[in-house]
């Protein structure tokens, strides 16, 4: 008896035979047979290879996929994910995550009310003969031929499974009904069975159509034999790689009427071993896993065992969630190698004081605030020493050309070279904390962001330290040349009012005097008045001494000699009091100079490298949590 096919009337055999006698002009349009053949050809236009009116309105109804079912959630997780990554990620890493969501998306629009499970085997399986049992009709071709089955044939127990169909690329001509009886159970109503050829098929094309199927369809069952089911081919390229869709898997051993006695039994046992050595949850007790269960489709032992658990499955209706949720499992799994970091990656606090102090070691902050120091002194003592110690450095000074106007002197080559390379240094450092631990394609990130940003540092880092050694009241030295390509001081318009610079950035170089004149406390005027005082007491005692000497005032030596002796012991003792009482405010003027260069440069170096090394690890933390969201209901433990 032939099946009746969900294909226009004018495609198949008995449609075709149909149609002609009804253009025909013999009329025979009375008599039983010709009410049921109009009635055949009526329930054949009704059931045409596209959805239904009712069903082609537009995207079906998401029965599978409500507001209230995880998947939801974790698709468009998947999916943030995914654009959030495209930036820093390969395609092929991402090639699978979006197919499975290009595959979510287009089974949503589809039917919500069939189950599409496909019959899957190697040659000499009996697929075709179990195909044909569940169907109640020979459908399916069998026989000793292989391969027998060349391509997909599907076989819906109700309307409306057309778009399904189409998206498996299955033809008009390959589709068949169930015969009408027994086998059209109201448990299997919604249910869509393909069978496809051999998955050990000779034909490259026929495996490739296994695979391009299974990828579609909603649940398999896979027919082992007796003598294959332990084939490696069947266990290595498919059941382990699709252990985690355990739930939409039935394994069906087949043939169990050539097997004796408690063979069948073992054989079973054994068929479950190697499940479970593929990582295949199988259910037994209640516990969700793989079905495995052994009939024989020559004999129909077993057959209705299945057909009830086949009616449950689609009933139920979650096939497609659950294999959506085992394809999203599988994508996160391939891609936790990329998202997943060993610990807890960032920058804290101890490796940003590290990379400010390397980037002030190499500007010379240190240097430049001893400098500052004897700077402070240097004034304190020209404001309180005595005039005659003024007077010789003074002179000092004035034989040797140009020494008070004197420019600072560049870094030497080597010193500059050794500053450029520890900024460089502070560099790498800072990059492989933050990177470490990251996935490979993250830490790269984060290494081109800090190199990017490393670009121009060392410029610009003579450059703002130029401006603080130049700004009013700061008085520290600059780095010129520290870092510097160019060797000479980058203090910019701060030379006129004499700044210097420190070469070689490390502190080695010669400090040079501050730019500007540090403040004077409150107390020098008075230091000064005292200086003035004894110097006149020094001039007075002279000149009474000497009037006394030449006979002009009258003789008393010991007086004038006191007031002179006076003037010249405190003369010093003004000048030792007020250095030590510049040693405090000289010091806390060197720190504040050294602190204002090393902010400067932290800030700096926080702005180009610090700021966008850590917007990349903020992005590495968003896509985390995303890949979180993605794993967080998985029901395969992955």
């Amino acid at each position: 008896m032939t099946a009746v096919t969900d294909e226009n009337p004018g495609q198949g055999g008995t449609g075709e035979h149909l149609s002609d006698a009804s253009h025909s002009g013999t009329g025979w349009d009375d008599g039983l047979i010709a009410r049921r053949a109009q009635a055949a050809r009526k329930e054949a236009e009704q059931t045409p290879d596209e959805i239904p009116p009712e069903d082609d309105g537009g995207p079906q109804v998401e029965a599978y996929v409500d507001s209230g079912s995880p998947l939801r959630p974790r698709l468009d997780a998947l999916r943030e994910l995914v654009g959030l990554s495209r930036a820093r990620l390969d395609r092929a890493a991402l090639a699978e995550a979006g197919r499975v969501l290009d595959e979510a998306a287009a089974r949503q629009r589809l039917s919500s009310r069939h189950t599409v499970v496909a019959i899957a085997g190697a040659s000499g399986s009996g697929k075709s003969a179990l195909f044909n049992a569940l169907a109640g009709a020979q459908l399916s071709e069998t026989g000793l031929r292989r391969p027998t089955t060349s391509s997909p044939l599907a076989c819906s127990w109700t309307d409306g499974a057309a778009g399904l169909l189409d998206r498996l690329a299955v033809p008009g001509r390959l589709r068949r009904r169930p015969q009408p009886g027994a086998a059209a159970d109201e448990a299997l109503q919604g249910l869509v069975l393909v069978d496809l050829p051999d998955h050990d098929s000779a034909a490259r094309g026929h495996r490739d159509q296994v695979d391009r199927v299974l990828a579609l369809v909603d649940a398999v069952i896979w027919v082992v034999d007796p003598e294959k089911y332990a084939d490696a081919a069947l266990h290595e390229r498919y059941l382990r790689p699709l252990a985690g869709h355990a739930e939409v898997t039935f394994v069906v051993l087949n043939q169990i009427d050539r097997l004796p006695g408690e063979a069948a039994d073992q054989v079973l046992d054994d068929l479950r071993r190697l499940l479970d050595e593929d990582g295949m949850a199988v259910g037994e007790h209640g516990e969700p896993g793989a079905t495995v269960l052994s009939l024989s489709a020559l004999t129909g032992e077993g057959v209705g065992e299945l057909r009830e658990l086949l009616g449950r499955f689609v009933q139920d209706r979650t096939a497609a969630t659950r294999r959506l949720a085992a394809d999203v499992d599988a994508a996160a799994a391939r891609l936790r190698p990329v998202y997943v970091a060993e610990g807890r990656p960032g920058l804290g606090e101890q490796a940003r004081e590290e990379f400010a102090d390397r980037l002030a070691e190499a500007v010379g902050a240190a240097a430049a605030g001893q400098a500052a120091e004897r700077e402070w002194r240097r004034n304190a003592g020209r404001a309180c020493g005595t005039p005659w110690l003024r007077l010789w450095r003074w002179y000092e000074a004035a034989r040797q050309p140009g020494s008070r106007d004197r420019t600072p002197l560049a870094a030497p080559p080597e010193e500059r070279l050794t500053a450029r390379q520890r900024v460089e240094q502070a560099v790498r450092t800072v990059a492989d904390d933050a990177a470490a631990g990251l996935p490979g394609p993250w830490a790269q990130a984060v290494r081109e962001a800090a190199v990017q940003g490393a670009q121009g540092l060392p410029d610009a880092l003579d450059e703002l330290a130029g401006r603080v050694s130049g700004g009013p009241g700061v008085g520290a030295p600059a780095t010129g040349g520290a870092a510097s390509t160019g060797g000479a001081a980058s203090t910019g318009g701060a030379a006129p009012t004499g700044s210097a610079a420190l070469p070689g950035g490390a502190g080695e170089g010669r400090a040079a005097r501050a730019a500007g004149k540090p403040p004077r406390p409150a107390w020098w005027p008075a230091a000064v008045l005292a200086q003035v005082a004894m110097t006149l007491l020094q001039i007075f005692g002279g000149l009474w001494l000497a009037g006394q000497i030449i006979g002009v005032l009258e003789p008393g030596l010991l007086t004038p000699a006191l007031v002179m002796l006076a003037g010249i012991v405190g003369g010093p003792l003004v000048e030792w009091s007020c250095a030590a009482a510049a040693r405090g405010p000289a010091r806390r003027y060197g720190q504040e100079a050294e602190r204002r260069l090393r902010e400067t440069a932290a800030a700096c170096g926080r702005a180009r490298v610090l700021d966008p090394v850590s917007a990349e690890l903020a992005r590495y933390r968003e896509v985390r949590e995303r890949y979180v969201a993605v794993t967080e209901f998985s029901t395969t433990g992955r």
